[in-house]
């Protein structure tokens, strides 16, 4: 629920012109949203009820939060904007694999915050964020395996990686996070089973 609220926020920040809280919402979220699935597993917590409500949080501020980011301010930017929301909720809804540990597109936060990174660090520059938008629109919809997300329940280097993304979004400045989160979102893209499989 906290990850919903974060995109609720975002949202809300997105259409009073709150263009830096809400990418660094957007970042909260993404941390929240890792952690979230292994706090429930450790209180033996998990429901099918609960994991519906993660797809709902994960479409509110993986999806239109984020697709506020786009800044739709003509024809082609709305249809951009139902693209990104549209692959987003295929991507939830048909990320199963069949194989264990494993999904099937990009999951959406690492396009989530990729796109929040690039949207801070070019000043919401509308043509880059345009480009980027269309490139995790392909990753998403992809037909690419990637590894489960379970940094804190893996090895002690990847707790690590996600207690450092901690630290850059509390204290650091945002041109340093930033370069932090795109390092670690495109590492789990470009690197998926060398470096993040549960194996590694």
């Amino acid at each position: 629920m906290a990850n919903m609220v974060m995109g609720l926020c975002s949202i809300l920040c997105s259409l009073n012109g709150h263009h830096y809280a809400a990418c660094w919402l957007l970042l909260v979220g993404y941390l929240l949203d890792l952690a979230d699935g292994a706090v429930a597993r450790q209180l033996n917590a998990c429901s099918a009820l609960g994991a519906q409500l993660d797809d709902f949080a994960d479409f509110t501020t993986f999806g239109i939060a984020t697709a506020l980011l786009l800044q739709a301010h003509g024809l082609l930017d709305g249809i951009l904007v139902i693209f990104y929301v549209m692959a987003v909720f295929t991507r939830l809804c048909f990320y199963s694999s069949g194989i264990p540990f494993m999904y099937r597109g990009l999951p959406c936060p690492y396009a989530s915050a990729i796109l929040a990174c690039t949207s801070l660090l070019t000043g919401a520059n509308v043509l880059v964020l345009r480009i980027t938008a269309v490139l995790m629109i392909l990753f998403m919809v992809d037909h690419g395996f990637y590894p489960h997300d379970k940094v804190l329940e893996s090895q002690a280097w990847k707790k690590i990686v996600y207690a450092g993304g901690v630290v850059m979004v509390l204290c650091s400045s945002f041109p340093s996070a930033c370069v932090y989160y795109l390092i670690w979102s495109v590492s789990y893209i470009l690197f998926p089973a060398a470096l993040w499989s549960c194996k590694v």
